[in-house]
């Protein structure tokens, strides 16, 4: 399998890039590109790492070379967010640069999955989703919103409250990858037995995974953001894709356009095979609070993914 990684030499591509050097499979080839001169030492320095997994490096305007026979395209390719970002310029800035690449996988190797890891992932998917309408090889089973690091925080979150085992922790998490349209589902949190929470806890708990991301930047002081559980959220998600592309039988949350039963791109479970996505699971049986907050962030996770559609179709 070859994974191309765009972007590979900024904060999240290369915590992801090492990972996935370290626990690719035998025999993997990992593709990485990134516009700034420095991916060529990047991609140098983590092939001296003694694992059967190819590293190749290219930089420069055109990824077209990277992308060549890929089988999964990650896209973290993007401007970082600091306290003091103007969030519009944040976003017109990223879609440009996700509107380039994605036009350069649609021409290079179309069938390939893409996940979209660059922020804001709520409308970066719905960019990349019209752009390959546009160039006519969109297949809505092979895109990917990564949420991936949502779970693992509220995955970590719990384990800690309840003193659990954290690899035996599950928390599904719905909805979108920002704010309150990140919904944690802690009614439906288990290890090995259901999990009890206060509504207390469970405030608490939503809360923290929802400002996660925003807790990191302010601790990093402006120098950065969540690259390196971003790098581990990665990881998995990208593990569990080319498993299901083995023929393995994966289950994995992401945000994946399905039947369009809450808004056009939604966060939930999915099977995974070797067409990507082959089937989206249910939501299951939600609590009262969740319900309430169910409701409250479709709207703003609607909006978000028409600032997407907007940004290709005007």
């Amino acid at each position: 399998m070859k994974v191309t990684i765009l972007g590979a030499s900024g904060g999240v591509g290369q915590a992801l890039s090492l990972l996935l050097k370290v626990r690719l499979p035998i025999g993997s080839h990992l593709s990485l590109y990134d516009i700034a001169p420095s991916m060529l030492g990047v991609a140098r320095d983590l092939s001296h790492i003694p694992t059967e997994v190819k590293v190749t490096g290219f930089t420069g305007e055109d990824p077209t070379k990277a992308l060549e026979g890929a089988n999964l395209v990650l896209i973290t390719a993007s401007a970082a967010f600091t306290p003091t970002s103007d969030r519009s310029e944040l976003f017109t800035y990223n879609a440009s640069i996700i509107k380039s690449l994605v036009e350069k996988i649609a021409v290079t190797c179309p069938t390939a999955c893409i996940g979209m890891i660059s922020n804001p992932v709520n409308s970066t998917v719905a960019i990349a989703a019209e752009v390959l309408k546009k160039a006519g090889v969109y297949d809505k089973r092979k895109l990917f919103g990564v949420t991936t690091l949502d779970i693992l925080r509220a995955e970590t979150f719990v384990a800690d409250l309840k003193s659990k085992d954290v690899s035996k922790v599950k928390v599904p998490v719905i909805g979108g990858h920002s704010g309150i349209t990140i919904l944690p589902l802690f009614s439906q949190a288990y290890e090995q037995v259901k999990l009890q929470f206060t509504d207390e806890e469970i405030e608490k708990l939503t809360k923290s995974v929802q400002d996660a991301g925003v807790e990191v930047v302010k601790d990093k002081a402006g120098t950065g953001s969540a690259t390196l559980s971003m790098g581990e959220a990665g990881t998995r998600f990208a593990l569990a894709v080319l498993k299901g592309l083995a023929s393995e039988d994966i289950v994995e949350y992401a945000y994946v356009e399905g039947d369009g039963e809450y808004t056009r791109f939604f966060a939930q479970a999915v099977s995974l095979g070797r067409n990507g996505i082959e089937k989206v699971l249910p939501l299951g049986e939600l609590s009262a609070s969740e319900k309430i907050a169910f409701e409250s962030l479709i709207p703003l996770l609607k909006a978000e993914i028409e600032v997407g559609e907007k940004y290709i179709n005007g």
